[in-house]
């Protein structure tokens, strides 16, 4: 009877001090698996906030060719000069930007490679070097050889839309010549880019 007794009042101290851990034990894996899940979520908000931020820009862009066309059309030929010196300028602040570890080239990306192929074509005595660059993640050898196949990708759009191989040349900086130096993916995003400019 007495050891019956005794089982009883070891079962009745042991399992709620087993229940006990248990239950942290849950709260914990809750509480770490909803912080991996917010830090996804960051992410993906940042993400998003830094496409959003590139066609807003690529907004600003076709608001201000426009003006640049129209002023052109109005002033005749001395407003065409200005116009021209205008688009120059659009031509080479507005980039193209890549997904990340990607080369491939994305609807905006197209968007702007067209116009841009555009106005070469109407500026047949313009050469323009193709810029890679990517973000600052990865080896140094890596980043130069993505960059590499980014330019590559819009150069060789830029031909099958018609202009001359001979009026581009491609050059990668890797990470090497950041957008934006922040360590986070809006800035990432940012560098993930081709940037053009004009031969001299």
């Amino acid at each position: 009877m007495t050891k019956k007794i005794w089982i009883l009042l070891t079962l009745m101290m042991v399992l709620p001090a087993m229940t006990l851990m248990v239950s942290c034990g849950k709260k914990k894996i809750y509480s770490d698996t909803s912080g991996t899940q917010a830090s996804d979520d960051a992410a993906a908000r940042d993400a998003e906030k830094a496409r959003q931020d590139a066609l807003a820009k690529q907004r600003g862009f076709d608001e201000q060719r426009l003006k640049d066309q129209a002023a052109g059309k109005a002033g005749g030929a001395g407003g065409l000069d200005s116009a021209q010196s205008a688009t120059r300028s659009s031509f080479v602040s507005e980039d193209i930007y890549f997904e990340f570890d990607s080369a491939v080239l994305v609807q905006e990306a197209r968007d702007v490679l067209k116009r841009k192929a555009e106005w070469m074509q109407n500026n047949p005595n313009v050469s323009v070097i193709v810029e890679g660059h990517t973000d600052n993640r990865g080896t140094v050898a890596y980043n130069i050889a993505l960059g590499e196949r980014r330019a590559e990708s819009a150069m060789s759009f830029l031909v099958d839309l018609g202009i001359p191989l001979s009026k581009l040349t491609s050059v990668s900086y890797g990470k090497e010549k950041p957008a934006d130096s922040g360590q986070n993916e809006t800035s990432w995003a940012k560098n993930r880019r081709v940037h053009f400019e004009f031969k001299k």
